[in-house]
């Protein structure tokens, strides 16, 4: 052939640099692209060989990643269909000419085509960012065709001649630039194919070793899978996790193909947002692990891979971009959540229960994300109380409907943050045969605002919200041992001796084993500083409010009697205050130079 000389055919000059320097927001996918153009060329020359186009010997269909350090080269090198001289000027010479979508369209009509990958063309072009000069040798698989070199500098000239090689297939030499000699490192390179390119479907070598699976599970049938399989998938996701709770394995050609298998991982009782654990794939090409539009929020904490040639990617693969199919994808997977959590609720509800500290986390999200997975979850959601039993929603209802329905026929449901700080106050409810939930979790404080939202006439007060009288109010009056004028005596001495005015004193009738003075605080300010913990966006200045707190003075305790009998002021005071600072100590919020005073005063007490 003749020596040909020419100009990359583009709309304009100033495209190029942008092309070379800002395709990608990472560098390193260059060697993605090249590689995956490589198993598309390789993927192509086995299909016409299938259909009897190609009746040659295929010869080793591997392709090879190498580095030589003293000519500062990388070589991509594939044994795939190849390029006649026109190829080249028509491919890589035009600007984002899909050769891939052309092959397509030729062979639409022939077979599946869900192997060839992607675009060859834009992608190539990725290789500028790294190399100031790229040679393309080929060979096309055409009967007769003449091997071609292709050579540019990085400008818009290109220069085509023709050369030898004995094989069909194509070879991609860079000549790396100075600002980019890390890619010639080894471990730089074999880190760059562990992450890309670590399932695609053609064997890729590299430093004599294949470093892919070509074959991995998701590829593959359910029923031709034990649970073993799934397992040792999961440790080479993820080597040093934890074996997963459970999986689901996605399979779906219509009306969009989706394969992958989500994993439910252990999660600690903390909000474990690590996302980015999911791995988005397109034909066994790495893409990203950003994949908020495909899976849905609630469900970002799952691990595991996620394979679709039909979400749409933006020109450098690194973004999805939103559009029909991307909405169909996150509403299946939606659905197949939520009927995997409630097969095995109904399955077996013993192991549901034993694992559902950590599913609980997914669920819950899901219930406040998402109404129509709350439609589906109000079934399998489950509430634990302190006693660690679990209850269906309904179950609970039916349940504490009979002792915990107020005198407006509002249902009550109590609750605990902390079992072991709370604990005088679980007492306390359980004395009037009420049970209390445990919501401990980092999702709880939004679960419960939910709930309420949804579950008719029901009412949730954290169980030191209020007196125990008082937390399922019934209208029932307990009659005090002390007349009018006593009662205004003993706030008079309670007021002097906590000298706190974000403490509301009042003096009540309760029974006379219960403390002798409770402190609580009210549920509305309770709630709003749960909410401001957890990133409440409008009630973050109520985060930063003072504690309004009741101090509710228990007039037919002993000590009360005690303290309006003790012979002076001063003694008042000290008991007064000891029973306070008594309160305090159960509500947690006794500390510093107060929770000294008090150690001091109760040795003082005990030894009178």
């Amino acid at each position: 052939m003749v020596e040909e000389k020419g100009t990359i055919s583009i709309n304009t000059e100033n495209i190029f640099p942008i092309i070379k320097k800002f395709l990608y927001s990472d560098h390193e996918i260059f060697l993605r692209e090249l590689v995956s153009n490589a198993v598309d060329a390789t993927q192509k020359l086995k299909r016409l060989a299938s259909m009897g186009e190609y009746t040659q010997n295929l010869g080793e269909q591997k392709i090879k990643v190498s580095i030589n350090k003293k000519l500062k080269t990388i070589t991509v090198s594939d044994h795939g269909i190849g390029m006649t001289a026109e190829e080249v000027k028509k491919y890589i010479n035009q600007i984002a000419f899909s050769g891939a979508t052309e092959f397509l369209e030729k062979y639409k009509d022939k077979g599946e085509d869900k192997q060839i990958i992607g675009h060859f063309g834009l992608g190539f072009y990725s290789s500028f960012m790294v190399a100031d000069k790229v040679e393309i040798f080929t060979k096309s698989y055409q009967e007769e065709a003449e091997a071609v070199r292709w050579v540019c500098d990085g400008s818009t000239e290109f220069q085509i001649t023709a050369t030898v090689k004995k094989e069909v297939g194509t070879d991609v030499v860079l000549h790396i630039n100075k600002d980019s000699q890390e890619f010639l490192e080894k471990e730089r390179l074999q880190n760059i194919l562990n992450k890309y390119c670590k399932f695609l479907p053609v064997e890729v070598e590299f430093d004599g070793q294949v470093v892919n699976n070509p074959q991995p599970l998701w590829t593959k049938a359910p029923a031709d899978l034990q649970d073993e399989d799934y397992i040792k998938f999961y440790k080479e996701l993820y080597p040093f996790a934890e074996d997963p709770l459970f999986w689901i394995h996605l399979n779906v050609d219509y009306p969009f193909n989706l394969t992958g298998i989500l994993y439910f991982p252990k999660v600690r009782n903390e909000m474990e947002f690590n996302r980015n654990k999911i791995q988005l794939y397109s034909r066994q090409v790495f893409i990203t692990d950003e994949v908020k539009d495909v899976v849905p929020e609630f469900l970002m904490l799952l691990h595991g891979v996620i394979d679709s040639p039909d979400i749409p990617l933006n020109v450098s693969r690194s973004y999805l971009q939103s559009d029909s199919n991307v909405k169909k994808i996150n509403a299946h997977i939606t659905k197949k959540v939520a009927d995997k959590l409630n097969e095995l609720f109904k399955k077996d509800r013993k192991a549901y229960e034993e694992k559902f500290d950590s599913i609980g986390l997914f669920v819950k999200y899901g219930m406040i994300a998402e109404d129509k997975f709350y439609d589906k979850a109000k079934n399998f959601v489950l509430l634990k109380n302190v006693e660690d039993k679990y209850s269906t929603l309904e179950e609970y209802r039916e349940q504490v409907a009979a002792q915990q329905t107020d005198k407006n026929g509002t249902l009550v449901y109590l609750y605990t943050t902390n079992k072991g700080k709370q604990d005088t106050f679980i007492q306390s409810a359980k004395k009037k045969s009420y049970d209390v939930l445990n919501f401990d979790g980092p999702l709880d404080s939004h679960f419960i605002n939910m709930l309420e939202s949804k579950l008719e006439k029901t009412s949730l007060k954290r169980v030191d919200a209020d007196t125990a009288e008082k937390l399922v109010d019934k209208d029932e009056k307990i009659e005090s041992v002390l007349s009018d004028k006593e009662k205004e005596a003993v706030k008079a001495v309670f007021e002097k001796a906590a000298n706190n005015k974000s403490m509301t004193i009042t003096v009540e009738s309760m029974p006379p084993d219960e403390m002798p003075v409770v402190i609580t605080l009210p549920e509305f300010m309770r709630r709003m500083k749960d909410m401001a913990a957890t990133g409440g966006g409008g009630f973050m200045m109520m985060g930063q409010m003072p504690d309004q707190y009741s101090v509710a003075v228990n007039a037919n305790h002993p000590l009360i009697d005690k303290i309006l009998k003790a012979d002076t002021e001063e003694r008042k005071e000290q008991l007064a205050k000891q029973a306070i600072d008594l309160a305090k100590l159960s509500q947690n919020i006794l500390t510093g130079v107060e929770l000294t005073n008090f150690i001091q005063r109760s040795v003082t007490l005990v030894a009178e």
